[in-house]
């Protein structure tokens, strides 16, 4: 059966959003079961505190209906290109070791932080080993307003590592409020579903198609308030999936522009670090990251969702812009 790259794409979407959407609400009472619920730290906004308890390790509904859309897709046009799936997976299995030392374990840091580095540069360095000698791929970048790729050499495998590592951690970081991180990463989704269709390839616009539909079936339950939480596991595995993205994509250089507001919380924590660190205990902000700053300004938590959904939606605005 023939498929278009768009075709495809969006029945990817509407499968994977379909069986996120269906299973999610089954899945809840086993994690209740399990008491797989999240710990809240005091330190955070009182205001969070009502939420402990709440299931999580939601993403691994989400990941079930990439993997479902793609394999059913993959058999329809017979492009069996599993990069994509891998990369998500394995970042997501980062974050289920991470959120199941924490539930399971009642260990409430879970992986210590140099546990997850050395795990996400391991996944990272093999990432952009492949990308870099994968011929559908190779060391070419487009750059924005250019019209033509430029082909950065072996600067590509630093330049595509420190990326993996950095978008990772910044999409884990915006995962503090209901459906933010969901939100945005189905917005910058977009950025790539089209760049997906002008390649044109098929077995991509199907992954991204899929990540777009499961966010957004995801956001049925984990909207304000939310009935289940991501945790790592979805997080990490949305982060490997938006880095993946641009990777197959040739975008890379636009994860600055489309993906500015991950930049923009990650960039809050490494400023409040410094800051803190630099004065001997002062704050730059309320708390970080960015988010919890405006909830302690006084925004309720939905205005700060649906304000960081629009300021996405600007920056992927500005990439398309960019992409001419």
């Amino acid at each position: 059966m023939e498929l278009t790259a768009l075709k495809a794409g969006l029945i990817g979407l509407l499968i994977s959003f379909a069986v996120v959407y269906l299973v999610t609400p089954h899945f809840i009472p086993v994690l209740r079961r399990l008491k797989f619920g999240q710990a809240i730290r005091e330190e955070g906004p009182q205001s969070h505190l009502a939420k402990s308890g709440t299931p999580t390790m939601g993403g691994l509904v989400i990941q079930l209906g990439v993997v479902v859309a793609f394999i059913l897709l993959s058999a329809v046009t017979g492009f069996w290109d599993f990069f994509p799936v891998i990369v998500m997976l394995y970042f997501g299995c980062v974050g289920f070791i991470d959120d199941y030392i924490k539930v399971a374990k009642k260990h409430n840091l879970g992986l210590r932080a140099w546990q997850k580095l050395v795990l996400q540069c391991v996944g990272a360095l093999a990432i952009s080993l492949y990308a870099y000698n994968c011929s559908t791929i190779g060391s070419e970048l487009i750059v924005p307003f250019m019209h033509q790729p430029v082909d950065f050499g072996i600067w590509y495998i630093p330049l595509t590592f420190v990326a993996i590592v950095a978008i990772v951690n910044a999409v884990n970081l915006t995962d503090g409020l209901d459906g933010l991180a969901s939100g945005v990463t189905l917005i910058v989704s977009l950025f790539f579903f089209v760049g997906a269709l002008i390649l044109p390839e098929s077995a991509t616009a199907v992954f991204i198609g899929s990540i777009i539909g499961g966010c957004l079936g995801f956001l049925r339950h984990n909207s304000n308030p939310a009935a289940i939480f991501m945790g790592d596991t979805g997080s990490m595995a949305l982060g490997g999936a938006v880095v993946v993205m641009a990777i197959v994509t040739q975008l890379e250089l636009f994860l600055l522009i489309a993906g500015g507001l991950f930049v923009v919380e990650a960039l809050s924590v490494v400023i409040q670090v410094g800051y803190f660190k630099a004065t001997k205990g002062k704050r730059f902000f309320r708390m970080a990251p960015i988010h919890h700053h405006f909830e302690l300004a006084g925004w309720s938590e939905t205005r700060v969702v649906t304000v960081f959904w629009v300021v996405t939606a600007i920056f992927v605005a500005i990439a398309f812009i960019c992409l001419g």
